[in-house]
């Protein structure tokens, strides 16, 4: 499976090689129909002189000279907000662009820089223009319910949507490795689905029943939160967890790690080489492998269930992803592990209130938005334990690459080695 893969990766790669867009020369302009893919995310000014959009989409063809070209693949647009900020994945755009060179080796073709508006916007699927109206009033309900930092982290906790959190605050997330909060992940997607099941048991519905309607509610909050890497990931293993409720078979972590891995590789080759993905599957293996003897151990050593679960949890995840977030950034923090268990207890209450605040929301406001004040105390936790953490700075700047990534992995392995009990032992 994994020389399948490798073959199925290399055949894409040498297809993005050969794309004619790549022919063309760096710097040239081209006409381009693009199909939005995610919404646009926003950019430091500092970096990028002045304030920019980065819009990930697939291109349908472009025109250079008097030639027009179709064919696909993915591409990154970066623009002004003028025109494209409130674009909606699944929109067709019009647009004149500079070809400058991918960024990454992630199968992206190139990147276009577009110096205006695009010429001509299409319209949205239908879900997606009630995707955005949902995310809109969500937002909007939040603005009125809660104070500023509060009402801009609320739609990134339970949907991830962080168009309006805080610099302050993001900064604060990412120094304190919180960041992964803001990124919807299997955490919300379990929250809600034990959320969806327990209720069907207490209105004592068929369990079959019940699971279908966990299903309804799955795919509806992936269009909404947006099928990002990590919520691809947490919707498959969804998915297989309550097809085993179905069936009347015993529901395995591991295995459905697996399946979401597998399936979804096999359906899109570029989350083998995405950050996001990839700390994701880490976590996760980490929470099912590693958390559950840990807490055991730490439990026989007088701790009491609550915390020492918290701790394990906290722990786990934080061993098995540092390699490659230090590969990534460089960064490291020490009180990531204490910060996380001090914030845990609060991210269910958020997330479930949210979420029915959100729905409340779409019908009558004012009772959303009564639910969403409800919020305020988490919330300030929340923010105040980030705050605090970040001001101790209390995180270690290190050489980014594949060097320091690799050193970092083996001394976590001798950490999960000497972590494990030894024969004999209980």
């Amino acid at each position: 499976m994994g020389a399948g893969f490798a073959g199925a990766g290399a055949w894409h790669e040498w297809r993005v090689q050969g794309h004619p867009l790549r022919a063309v020369g760096k710097g040239e302009w081209v006409r381009v129909r693009v199909v939005v893919a995610d919404d646009p995310k926003e950019l430091g000014e500092r970096r990028f002189g002045g304030k920019k959009v980065l819009v990930r989409g697939d291109l349908v063809e472009f025109r250079v000279g008097g030639e027009v070209v179709r064919g696909g693949g993915a591409v990154t647009v970066l623009s002004p907000e003028v025109g494209w900020k409130g674009l909606l994945p699944g929109q067709e755009v019009v647009f004149r662009a500079r070809v400058s060179a991918a960024w990454r080796a992630d199968l992206t073709v190139v990147v276009l820089r577009a110096e205006g508006p695009p010429l001509a916007v299409g319209v949205a699927p239908w879900w997606q223009r009630g995707a955005g109206r949902v995310r809109a009033d969500f937002a909007m309900a939040a603005q009125r319910a809660l104070p500023g930092d509060a009402a801009g982290l609320l739609p990134g906790l339970v949907i991830g949507d962080t168009s309006r959190l805080p610099e302050r605050v993001r900064e604060n997330f990412r120094e304190t490795d919180l960041a992964h909060l803001t990124a919807v992940s299997g955490a919300n997607i379990t929250i809600l689905l034990g959320a969806v099941v327990v209720s069907m048991r207490t209105l004592t519905v068929d369990p079959r029943v019940g699971a279908v309607a966990a299903g309804i509610a799955l795919l509806l909050f992936v269009i909404l939160a947006r099928p990002s890497p990590s919520v691809l990931r947490a919707a498959v293993m969804g998915a297989v967890a309550l097809l085993a409720l179905c069936t009347g078979r015993r529901k395995q972590a591991l295995p459905a790690l697996c399946t979401a891995i597998i399936g979804l590789l096999a359906w899109s080759p570029r989350l083998a080489v995405d950050a996001g993905f990839a700390l994701s599957v880490l976590a996760t293996a980490g929470l099912i492998v590693l958390a559950p003897g840990w807490s055991d151990r730490l439990r026989a050593h007088g701790w009491w269930r609550v915390p020492a679960d918290a701790f394990a949890v906290a722990a786990a995840a934080f061993v098995v992803t540092t390699p490659v977030v230090i590969a990534i950034t460089g960064h490291l923090s020490l009180v990531a592990i204490g910060v996380n268990v001090l914030v845990e207890p609060v991210i269910a209450p958020i997330t479930v209130l949210g979420a029915i605040g959100a729905i409340l929301a779409c019908g009558w406001a004012p009772l959303g938005e009564l639910v969403l004040y409800c919020t305020a105390p988490p919330l300030w936790w929340l923010l105040t334990v980030a705050d605090r953490a970040a001001a101790l700075g209390a995180s270690i700047t290190l050489p980014t690459g594949v060097r320091s990534g690799v050193i970092a992995a083996v001394l976590c392995g001798l950490l999960i080695a000497g972590s494990r009990p030894r024969l004999g032992t209980g």
